[in-house]
């Protein structure tokens, strides 16, 4: 009984010793192999792999800067980009008024003082066809009022009228605050931008609706039955609640000094600034097409600059 006891314990250790002696066997085959394998492959093409490296790192690169673009230029020039209220009617001298209209839009500053907007939102009638019928027929349009709500000012800026464009929906108007006028300039691209780029549009679509849709429940609770678009705008302003939004897109189409691109937009964000992938102004967005998500359409920065250099000389 004690020697079966005995073989039953040795047992055990011999089988495990054969398994590991399998186990380094097989081991040292795979080794071996591996080896005899690699010795007969080619060396590797250390040269091609190296360009292909630096490109995939590249676009690598560029794939971030393009989805910390948008982010990025409304982090850094929120506060030189503005809303823009006014009020304008259209009349007969000695006459009542036949009409009588609030607009808005945005603005951003591109020079001490100076501000880019549309022509359409400087001079609100342009372009438009009703106030063309009664223009024809000898009635005169008056600006009774244009100001602009920048972030972080508590009251509403005064804005004149300082350079039209001839030809485009593109305007400069000037600044009357001195504290306004030192806020830094947006920097406007010097190259031409090309079809496929990212671009982002920052501005104030739906105008106050826009910025009240975004402010605390109380806020929007207490403002949202309200008709005064200049006391809703200069009570959000009050409460620091003037903050444009951002959308981005991609550049469809360059013609002549007309951008075409997809980043969604509304009323109330005409005249604001269109970024490429670098944070540089490339155009002034300036209308969108109802039923086409690709048809937004603004006007070439190139266009903007003889319109700045002309006001700077006033």
């Amino acid at each position: 009984m004690m020697v079966e006891g005995l073989q039953n314990q040795e047992e055990p250790v011999c089988g495990a010793w054969q398994r590991l002696m399998q186990a380094v066997l097989i081991f040292f085959l795979a080794i071996a192999a591996l080896l005899t394998t690699r010795s007969m492959l080619p060396p590797p093409q250390n040269d091609s792999l190296e360009p292909q490296v630096r490109a995939l790192s590249l676009q690598v690169e560029k794939l971030k800067q393009e989805q910390a673009m948008p982010s990025f230029v409304l982090n850094r020039y929120r506060d030189s980009i503005c809303y823009i209220f006014g009020i304008y009617n259209i009349g007969f001298p000695h006459h009542r008024a036949l009409t009588r209209t609030r607009i808005s839009g945005t603005g951003f500053v591109v020079a001490g003082g100076l501000i880019a907007t549309n022509r359409h939102v400087a001079e609100p009638w342009y372009g438009d066809p009703e106030s063309d019928a009664l223009l024809a027929n000898g009635a005169h349009p008056t600006l009774e009022k244009m100001v602009a709500y920048f972030p972080g000012f508590a009251a509403p800026v005064n804005l004149t009228s300082a350079t039209l464009s001839s030809d485009g929906d593109l305007a400069i108007v000037r600044m009357s605050d001195l504290a306004a006028a030192n806020l830094p300039a947006l920097p406007l691209a010097g190259e031409k931008p090309n079809p496929g780029e990212l671009v982002a549009v920052v501005g104030y679509p739906m105008g106050v609706l826009g910025m009240m849709a975004k402010a605390p429940t109380p806020v929007y609770a207490r403002l949202v039955f309200r008709h005064d678009d200049q006391g809703t705008a200069s009570e959000l302003a009050a409460l620091s609640l003037i903050r444009p939004s951002a959308t981005c897109g991609h550049l469809g189409d360059v013609v002549g000094d007309k951008l075409i691109y997809d980043a969604p937009t509304a009323h109330g964000a005409s005249g604001g600034p269109v970024f490429n992938a670098r944070g540089e102004v490339i155009g002034v967005n300036a209308a969108y097409i109802d039923g086409f998500s690709g048809g937004t359409l603004g006007v070439s920065s190139e266009a903007l600059k003889p319109l700045i250099e002309r006001a700077q000389l006033k």
